[in-house]
């Protein structure tokens, strides 16, 4: 019998043959946890579902039934993909997009308030998917070093917004789940407490701004789940593995080539439906039922590492579990942003 807390070790052990192998994709996991068509009357909510691993996503959470949301910049983007999932979805609940720049606060409240409007406040799963990586030094419209402002404080905002529907909709059957979508490279940096703008002068390192914004989705995942578990909001963080998609826009030429011609780099590289297995499994597995506070990869409880380089390793480091630090986290980001959950 296979370990529930690492059901696909042996596809993920395999030597790896590259996109489309023998590794699970998201619709796999749905099937596997026996939940195709049953979650009718559910809702979740998937931030930047029109790209990469969101768009596999919110195509699985639709499979299971449910009433599925994703956020977009552009709605004309989201028309297709909004196409695409009623024709092929064997669900048969809602499928809408929701305007959010995850740039502005601004924009984030208003996407918050148009979704609680359409689903009638309710909110069973949400996925913090969206994000940006390694772009040149730049702010968001509130001043925010963009990659700390885009992938965590938007979502923070997000969060909090949204965390009393996710309480009211919790039952003891399921508790409601948030995951976040984090990643390997929050190896490379911890929070920097006393700089997390990078305003010092040469300061910014692209991928080691991106290293802080993720630890920092992993500490607010291990906040939510430890303070908010108790009224039946539980909350993981995922690693999706290596996938090509938009997320490697700011890489340079040089870099992406040298990874094209690394036959190991390529060989672990996904396609976009197997790099959201490990994000649907923590939305959808049994095995979360009541609980999280962990940081997943290959649909497993990821095991620890001090390897802090190799872009594919799949461990976790130990600075990702840190309650002092996700206290201050959550401190800081209450006042960043200016928003408290109203529970």
């Amino acid at each position: 019998m296979s370990d529930p807390l690492n059901p696909y070790a042996a596809l993920y052990d395999a030597p790896s043959q590259g996109p489309g192998d023998a590794r699970p994709t998201a619709m796999q996991v749905v099937k596997d946890n026996d939940v195709l068509g049953k979650w009718q009357g559910r809702v979740a909510l998937v931030t930047g579902g029109t790209s990469g691993i969101g768009i596999p996503t919110a195509q699985a959470l639709h499979a299971t039934g449910a009433d599925v949301y994703f956020t977009a910049r552009d709605l004309k983007k989201a028309e297709p993909i909004i196409d695409q999932i009623r024709k092929e979805s064997p669900g048969h609940g809602k499928i809408e997009a929701i305007l959010m720049d995850m740039n502005s606060l601004e924009s984030v409240k208003k996407a918050a308030a148009e979704f609680l409007n359409r689903s009638r406040n309710k909110l069973n799963v949400l996925v913090n998917n969206a994000g940006i990586m390694a772009p040149p030094k730049g702010t968001t419209q509130d001043g925010f070093e963009s990659q700390f402002g885009v992938n965590h404080l938007a979502h923070f905002a997000l969060t909090v917004l949204l965390l009393p529907a996710l309480a009211k909709s919790s039952t003891p059957e399921f508790n409601s789940r948030v995951v976040n979508v984090t990643s390997s490279a929050h190896r490379f940096c911890p929070v920097v407490w006393d700089d997390f703008n990078f305003d010092k002068p040469g300061a910014y390192q692209p991928y080691g701004a991106y290293g802080q914004s993720k630890t920092a989705n992993i500490w607010t995942a291990n906040y939510i789940d430890r303070v908010y578990g108790a009224l039946g909001v539980h909350a993981t963080s995922v690693h999706p593995g290596a996938i090509w998609s938009g997320l490697y826009v700011h890489a340079d030429e040089a870099t992406k080539k040298q990874w094209a011609s690394d036959a190991t780099i390529m060989a672990a590289m996904q396609t976009p439906e197997q790099g959201a297995a490990t994000s649907i499994w923590a939305a959808v597995g049994k095995v979360w039922e009541g609980r999280g506070g962990k940081y997943l990869a290959t649909c497993r409880v990821a095991p620890p590492t001090d390897d802090l380089t190799s872009i594919l390793s799949t461990g976790v480091a130990s600075h990702a579990y840190d309650v002092e630090s996700e206290d201050r986290l959550w401190k800081l980001s209450e006042e960043l942003t200016g928003l408290k959950a109203a529970l």
